[in-house]
């Protein structure tokens, strides 16, 4: 009978790295395709609608480039924490903290400083509320054993329920005439943006400057071999005496804090005020995964995979008017693609035989 033998690839080329990329994506398009076709659209109309629609004018670009910011941001952290085997799937939940601790700080000290003083004082705010939220899932893991997916998947939920709490009722703005906003920034708090664009450069260029960081970190610093001996072999971590609380818990607080940042560039550069969880984030702590794994789980690379993906969500609006598709359709588009990313990445560290068994 037919068996099916799994072994280790012993040497992994860039060449055969790339080259499964590649594939994983041409195939991952090509089932997207089929979706497509059930829905009775064209699927070559439908690709292009969605990238004229984001890279095809100046006002797509603009779009695009304000989406990819926090892309950038929270992929680049979910890389260091997925290259350490930390399967954070909190990330929404880290965004929507680090915003709720930025605007705390923006509302009740906006007034009285000036802007070089608060506008860092909410991103360091926003990046000690995602990093908390962080740590939880990891200490968690560490010490009693729980399952990070299922931690961080829960925290999501709960962040989310906080925040439509506090807009409802303690943080209610008085001058919202009752609807479930805070007040407004102070102007002192509120991020500039380039001209005739929603793109909040000081967040764009903290998030380049954040990614450039990490990638110096994870591949070139003591540290970041050691977060990568832990999730290349935990064995090899444990026998070279490498702390895993010390380690998971920084990657973790990282991972949060990063995805805390885009939450007030979010909140100072786009809304100026806290909203429902689903006007802060378009599901970019979901989106941002596939953005890390496409992006090889290399900080630097998340750069190109954020506006890859911000070109998705983008487009995406495109086709739910030209197509009549569900909004949903960006979220099965790019869940589809990321199953067929992880499917590539297996095949690339593993070797699949069939053989025959006489028994």
């Amino acid at each position: 009978m037919l068996r099916l033998k799994v072994s280790d690839r012993q040497e992994i080329t860039t060449l055969h790295s790339f080259l499964t990329l590649v594939f994983s994506i041409v195939t991952g398009m090509l089932a997207i395709s089929l979706i497509f076709l059930i829905s009775g659209a064209n699927p070559l109309y439908a690709f292009a609608k969605i990238f004229t629609g984001s890279f095809g004018s100046i006002y797509g670009i603009k779009e695009t480039i304000t989406k990819a910011i926090p892309l950038i941001l929270i992929g680049a952290g979910l890389a260091v924490a997925y290259k350490a085997k930390f399967w954070n799937i909190g990330a929404e939940g880290q965004l929507l903290l680090g915003a709720i601790f930025g605007t705390w700080v923006g509302l009740n000290l906006g007034e009285s400083l000036p802007f070089y003083i608060i506008v860092p004082l909410m991103f360091l705010a926003g990046f000690i509320g995602g990093g908390l939220l962080g740590a939880i899932p990891a200490i968690l893991k560490i010490r009693y054993s729980v399952n990070e997916v299922i931690s961080t998947l829960m925290l999501n939920y709960i962040c989310a329920e906080f925040l439509t709490f506090l807009i409802v009722g303690p943080w209610k703005g008085k001058t919202k005439f009752g609807f479930p906003y805070t007040d407004d920034l102070p102007e002192s708090a509120i991020l500039g943006v380039i001209s005739g664009t929603r793109i909040h450069y000081f967040t764009l260029i903290l998030g380049i400057l954040s990614v450039l960081f990490l990638g110096f970190l994870l591949f070139k610093t003591r540290f970041g071999y050691e977060v990568r001996v832990i999730g290349e072999n935990p064995n090899a971590a444990k026998y070279a005496g490498i702390s895993f609380f010390r380690t998971l818990l920084i990657v973790m607080i990282i991972s949060g804090g990063m995805a805390g940042l885009a939450g007030v560039g979010e909140v100072a550069g786009i809304h100026h005020y806290l909203s429902y969880p689903a006007s802060i984030s378009s599901g970019y702590g979901f989106t941002a995964i596939i953005v890390a794994w496409l992006a090889k789980l290399n900080p630097i690379y998340v750069i190109i995979s954020g506006l890859f993906f911000a070109g998705i969500l983008v487009g995406g609006d495109a086709i739910q008017i030209s197509l009549n598709l569900p909004a949903a359709t960006v979220f099965v588009f790019n869940g589809t693609l990321l199953v067929f990313l992880i499917m590539g990445d297996y095949f690339l560290k593993h070797r699949v035989k069939l053989q025959w068994s006489r028994t």
